[in-house]
């Protein structure tokens, strides 16, 4: 069975950045037998601790995309966001608006692998685990990955974002 587009499109952007794992080997993406459409859940099918996902939110900015990524275990401070980032709007976007920016489903947005880059912040409370989950492109696909490498495979910046 061939994966899903969305899936072989982050792995070979994971594969053309050399992206790597916690144990410095090639960051694959992983399949899991169900959909993990949230933090918790996804916690729970990998058996580690709800701050190392990194879940990716799609902010609607003024008009503009921003992905977040952030640490499964706290919400993302709009208001504070929105006043460090200058923008006189910060949502949520709808499930359209991610779709039309990343051509991923809401629960399956990976840091990487969209259409075009992104305008992307990293939860520097993600420092504190030496491996770190993220999604895959499809809600039951997830990679491991550092925070280092976050960073650097998103052209991401750190930031506090709770």
């Amino acid at each position: 069975m061939q994966p899903h587009p969305n899936v072989r499109a982050v792995q070979d952007a994971l594969t053309a950045v050399g992206a790597l794992d916690g144990t410095g080997e090639p960051s694959t993406v992983r399949l899991l037998p169900d959909a993990v459409h949230t933090a918790s859940a996804a916690a729970e099918a990998l058996g580690v601790e709800v701050g190392q996902i990194a879940n990716s939110l799609i902010f609607d900015a003024d008009d503009a995309p921003l992905l977040v990524l952030t640490s499964g275990a706290h919400r993302v401070d709009t208001a504070s966001l929105a006043a460090s980032l200058g923008v006189t709007r910060l949502r949520r976007a709808t499930p359209e608006f991610v779709r039309t920016h990343t051509g991923q489903p809401i629960g399956g947005v990976a840091p990487l692998g969209h259409p075009y880059p992104l305008r992307t912040l990293v939860d520097t409370a993600l420092t504190a685990y030496p491996e770190i989950w993220a999604a895959g492109g499809v809600p039951q696909a997830v990679f491991p990955t550092t925070y280092t490498e976050l960073l650097r495979v998103t052209a991401g910046s750190p930031a506090e974002v709770a």
